[in-house]
């Protein structure tokens, strides 16, 4: 981890009411951080970042549909007015559609819902907050990818890669391509597409193996690399995820 400046550092997740998102929230602020929670329901958003406060860390809520332009625009007035800038961002928010749902059976508004959040959502936040990050001193993107999101595993391995999905697994790997076009553009910052692992939470009906601090441990390295550290990558808490 890097040691960050004495002057605070501000920090936004996007769907960080609950689940790995509220974890990575969390991770950042135990770091020092003052950190924006994001969500779009306003009482879970207020609570969690209530919850966060009890717990120590320095939380806001930001009020923040990332499928709306005006939430967005809005939002990232909200940090422009409290703090002049934003260092790190955590594109976390995400859903799943009705999963898995095989390419045959997927709809042109489901796709579009899907992606929506998962990819366009991600261009809508960091686009609307790319001024304040390029007032920091040491600016963090994460993109909350999958393992899923690997043509690599998808085409070479069994198990917990061999769904067929038609929906959200192309999303997350549109969302590495957005990702490397990103870090390929903003050679002054750091950005990076984080793969969390099978985390138990509501989005896979809590299944997974994974507790969400577990899952939320490679975003919060991510956003604080320091800066000979990598950008443009996909990685996990083993390393790097092949594309």
């Amino acid at each position: 981890m890097v040691e960050y400046m004495s002057e605070q550092t501000i920090a936004l997740v996007t769907g960080a009411n609950k689940g790995i998102g509220y974890e990575i929230a969390a991770g950042l602020g135990a770091l020092g951080m003052s950190v924006g929670v994001g969500a779009r329901d306003p009482q879970r958003g207020e609570e969690a970042a209530e919850k966060l406060r009890a717990n120590g860390v320095d939380a806001f809520f930001v009020p923040l549909d990332v499928t709306d332009d005006e939430s967005v625009a809005s939002a990232a007035a909200l940090l422009d007015e409290r703090f002049g800038r934003l260092d790190v961002l955590v594109n976390n928010a995400g859903i799943a559609g009705p999963w898995p749902t095989p390419p045959s059976a997927a709809t042109p508004e489901g796709l579009r819902e899907v992606l929506e959040t998962n990819v366009i959502g991600v261009v809508r936040v960091t686009n609307a907050v790319l001024p304040l990050l390029g007032r920091s001193a040491r600016p963090r993107i994460v993109n909350q990818s999958s393992h899923l999101s690997s043509l690599t595993l998808q085409t070479s391995a069994t198990g917990d890669y061999s769904h067929v999905d038609g929906m959200y697994t192309p999303s997350k790997t549109f969302l590495n391509a957005i990702t490397v076009q990103y870090a390929k553009e903003l050679t002054g910052m750091k950005v990076n597409g984080a793969c969390p692992g099978y985390v138990a939470t509501e989005f896979n009906d809590f299944q997974g193996r994974e507790t969400p601090a577990n899952g939320a441990r490679i975003a919060v390295e991510l956003a604080t690399l320091p800066d000979d550290g990598p950008t443009g990558g996909l990685f996990d808490s083993n390393g790097t995820v092949p594309w």
